[in-house]
């Protein structure tokens, strides 16, 4: 991802025309070659607190990417430890839990380097602690790297919004149970903006949770809760 070198918006808007409405097509490849993947899901481990939450969530996004896009999707969540310098590749990471999470110098580096130069991470807080203590901990992880404002407001029209499907702000989950440690539902996300593209995207409303549920079998919703995920990976791929 070095400065020069094609980035993976590049790659995928030589694959796509450059509309992400518009994602049509896979390029063929020759018969017995390995799958070529647009997009893989890979969730970041940390050695502090919970990072294995929401297991079902990442196969229901990936089948709504089938579902809803021609992208080449990997059908596999593939799981790295934030230490390994093999997330640096990675198109998109998620990073969630509800408890104390304390990056060590390892995890810390690859995460300043990984969105420093390109990287998109989406954190979600579970929100099942009692005291904010997820939001509080990588809160101080986010002014350690890159100061104490970084973390900015998102505007209910911001790009994110209607980068696929079009919604007029965050949409609202059913788990929201104690946003920020603050008691409050909350009618925004975060973000921190690197070179004007939102590279970490963070959000106390546990889309995890909402995403989890399988709502494909179940059906207590009109229609798939997990649309916004796909807003969120459009983002990250051609922002």
């Amino acid at each position: 991802m070095s400065q020069g070198s094609m980035t993976r918006a590049d790659c995928l808007r030589l694959l796509t025309g450059g509309a992400a409405g518009a994602l049509l097509g896979a390029l063929p490849r020759a018969a017995g070659a390995q799958p070529v993947y647009d997009f893989w899901f890979t969730r970041l481990r940390y050695d502090s607190g919970n990072w294995d939450v929401d297991r079902r969530m990442p196969s229901n996004i990936l089948t709504s990417l089938v579902d809803y896009t021609n992208l080449r999707v990997d059908p596999q969540e593939r799981v790295i430890s934030l230490a390994d310098p093999a997330m640096l590749t990675a198109p998109f990471c998620y990073l969630s839990g509800h408890t104390l999470v304390e990056f060590n110098q390892a995890e810390a580096a690859n995460f300043e380097r990984y969105v420093r130069n390109g990287g998109f991470v989406f954190v979600d807080d579970c929100n099942h602690d009692i005291d904010g203590l997820f939001a509080r901990s990588f809160e101080r992880q986010m002014a350690r790297m890159f100061g104490d404002d970084a973390l900015v407001t998102l505007p209910n029209d911001h790009p994110i919004y209607s980068s696929f499907f079009t919604f007029d702000g965050p949409p609202t989950t059913s788990f929201e149970l104690n946003g920020w440690g603050d008691d409050l539902v909350h009618d925004y996300l975060k973000g921190i903006v690197i070179n004007g593209r939102v590279a970490v995207l963070y959000s106390n409303k546990d889309y995890g949770c909402e995403w989890d549920y399988d709502w494909r079998n179940k059906r207590f919703l009109a229609e798939d809760n997990t649309r916004f995920a796909v807003n969120i990976i459009i983002y990250a791929l051609t922002a």
